[in-house]
């Protein structure tokens, strides 16, 4: 980590900090504290994985005053440390070009725009046979206006065509 600490210092960041558990309340308050302090515009969170930890780091950012899309994840865990277990230069030579890329897409980060629409509760479902129209129904029976999409003249896809049933040997028409 010090050598990937000493690289990121040399790259076009103001702050480089190396946290042991960033995830953690004491590393969110140190994140907020730091955009504060330094005036910082970008966030680049060097760790573990963004699949259960990219929304909190969001939160965080948020909630020190920038817009969520300015957080940048450079994901070590499953992309650096797992597939380069016994390869230690190899991994560090991985992080760093993460790290390296992680900075240059941070330059052109944008704002993620919140908006509220307005919808209108409807829906089409496509084909009229029995998962259609079960699907159709529990829809309609949820307050949505419904519209059936059918290809052939009449509803119950396979179902229709069939005059007997399993296992009772019931008319199926």
């Amino acid at each position: 980590m010090k050598a990937l600490k000493q690289f990121a210092e040399s790259l076009q960041v103001d702050v480089v900090e190396e946290i042991l558990s960033l995830c953690t309340s004491v590393g969110a308050e140190l994140i907020k504290s730091r955009i504060q302090e330094f005036d910082l515009n970008r966030i680049i969170v060097v760790a573990c994985t963004p699949k259960t930890h990219e929304s909190v780091f969001q939160r965080v950012i948020y909630e020190a005053g920038l817009n969520r899309g300015y957080l940048e994840f450079v994901n070590l865990r499953e992309q650096v440390a797992f597939v380069h277990q016994q390869e230690k230069d190899k991994a560090l030579q991985k992080a760093k070009e993460l790290l390296r890329a992680a900075v240059e897409r941070a330059k052109v980060l944008e704002e993620i725009v919140t908006m509220r629409v307005k919808v209108t509760p409807s829906t089409l479902v496509i084909g009229g046979g029995i998962a259609g129209l079960n699907a159709a129904l529990d829809l309609a029976n949820a307050g949505f206006m419904v519209h059936l999409l059918e290809k052939e003249p009449t509803v119950g896809g396979y179902m229709a065509k069939l005059d007997r049933t399993f296992p009772t040997d019931d008319c199926a028409i």
